[in-house]
């Protein structure tokens, strides 16, 4: 167990009227700007100050759009004086992954050939984000493609973790989650294929939601191919917040349809009453491989949050966790080498194709018949899990089974990149599921952030969310902080 002595928590109590407007909550926010408290102007100066101030020492915003941002906030309060209905967002300054189109801005994907591919269109996620009334004040630093838990590439540089420059702030959205942990805006745009939204939230402190495929629409316009199958299946786009309650407002608003995605598909965001007490599977060590103390201690302390308000709590592993990673595993790395390989020899840098050298050296692969097998064993294992989730419609697990690792992890060999394939099984598991997940801050221990993952069945990011909401009021929140 973490010994009492390392494991704080905190809770950022915030005035109602605080001069600090780059510490607020979203919601507080757009309620404060509807309410004409402050201006959408004011807030937005406040959080490019507050990114003036600590940007530099984190490289988490790799392009500034102020003069935009303030033409928009500008807007945003004549449409306040106007009256009328307002978007939920109204006003509230967000952040943009820089592997998603923007219009006007390039989807560079961290790769130095794509620094001039500049969008004229945006993507879903940042138009629906548009028509709720979100401020795009920056875009945020992505490893080159995408493709790394760590977040570095030649042509914007390291992003380094707030909480200690020596560890990760995870991949592929570090970025987004860096700027969240530092107070740069109170929501960020992420996405996730292998766990990129969850693993930079676990590793920064900060929340963030991975949706059920089909739940939030998404499509780049700037790309001249389609994705290939593992990415149509696994890849998601979704929020990333300090907060949880945050987490709701803006994935109700990300979740708009667009008919640009043949994906996205119109469930509700409540479903129906499950049975109660609602049964909670906690998987502390999944699959048996093992799991860091601190990490395991972070597990149980949020299973007995659940268990404090009368969820029914168990130690019990979901099914097949190892053999469904390993499957996603070598589904993706078949879809590397066979699509998207040779894009990354021509334009990737030296990181992101070492990185891959280790993923594929110890990977095996797959030919056409072993990767049809593994589609189609892909809808045995949901549904093995869809079964298991009726008894057990909520698992809490790790996001990773380790602490935040060192900076340049994946590119230390082969047995490393072993290691961290298994830390990261519970993970991708839910990547290649395609379920609903939340990632959530527990505490500190030793300086640095732990925190678990609530995982649903699909389209029931609402179970996901409520049962989130209550391990952060029971652990208290440890952003925004001043870089160490």
């Amino acid at each position: 167990m973490i010994q009492a002595q390392h494991y704080v928590h905190t809770r950022i109590l915030l005035q109602p009227m605080s001069n600090e407007l780059w510490r607020w909550d979203a919601l507080d926010l757009a309620r404060a700007i509807r309410l004409r408290q402050v201006s959408s102007r004011e807030v937005v100066e406040a959080v490019l100050d507050r990114l003036a101030s600590v940007n530099p020492s984190i490289n988490a915003v790799t392009v500034v759009l102020a003069e935009q941002a303030l033409a928009e906030a500008d807007r945003a309060d004549a449409a306040v004086a106007r009256g009328g209905e307002l978007g939920p967002l109204h006003g509230v300054p967000v952040t943009i992954k820089e592997n998603v189109d923007q219009a006007d801005c390039a989807t560079t994907s961290g790769v130095i050939a794509f620094k001039d591919l500049i969008a004229r269109s945006d993507c879903p996620p940042v138009a629906n984000w548009k028509r709720a009334g979100a401020i795009m004040i920056g875009r945020t630093n992505t490893p080159a493609f995408s493709l790394r838990w760590d977040t570095d590439n030649e042509l914007r540089g390291r992003t380094f973790n707030p909480w200690m420059r020596e560890r990760t702030p995870g991949g592929s959205s570090g970025g987004a989650a860096a700027a969240l942990a530092a107070g740069i805006a109170p929501l960020a745009h992420g996405n996730d294929y292998g766990g990129s939204i969850r693993y930079p939230a676990y590793c920064c402190g900060v929340a963030g939601i991975r949706p059920t495929l089909g739940r939030v629409p998404g499509h780049n316009t700037t790309s001249p191919v389609e994705r290939p199958p593992t990415a149509q299946l696994m890849a998601v786009n979704g929020p990333m917040a300090r907060r949880v309650r945050d987490l709701r407002a803006a994935l109700a608003a990300m979740a708009a349809g667009d008919l640009r995605d043949p994906w996205w598909t119109p469930a509700p965001l409540e479903g129906p009453a499950v049975t109660r007490p609602i049964r909670v599977a906690l998987a502390v060590d999944p699959a048996g491989l093992g799991t860091h103390s601190d990490v395991l201690a972070a597990v149980r302390m949020a299973g007995r949050a659940l268990e404090d308000v009368g969820y029914r709590v168990d130690e019990v592993d979901p099914p097949a966790v190892n053999a469904i990673a390993e499957l996603w595993s070598r589904l993706v790395a078949s879809d590397i080498r066979q699509v998207t390989l040779p894009l990354i020899r021509q334009f990737g840098d030296r990181d992101v194709n070492r990185a891959l050298d280790l993923f594929l050296e110890i990977t095996p692969g797959l030919d056409l018949a072993g990767y049809a097998k593994g589609l189609a064993d892909r809808a045995r294992y949901l549904r093995e899990w869809m079964l298991f989730m009726d008894r057990y419609p909520i698992v809490v697990g790790p996001v990773s089974t380790e602490p935040p690792l060192p900076v340049g992890f994946d590119l230390t060999g082969a047995a490393c990149s072993a290691q961290v394939s298994r830390a990261q099984r519970l993970l991708v598991t839910v990547n290649l599921l395609g379920l609903p997940a939340v990632a959530v801050p527990t505490g500190l221990t030793n300086g640095l952030p732990l925190g678990v993952q609530v995982i649903a069945t699909r389209y029931r990011e609402d179970l996901c969310l409520n049962a989130a909401e209550i391990i952060e009021a029971q652990c208290g929140s440890l952003t925004p902080i001043d870089p160490r």
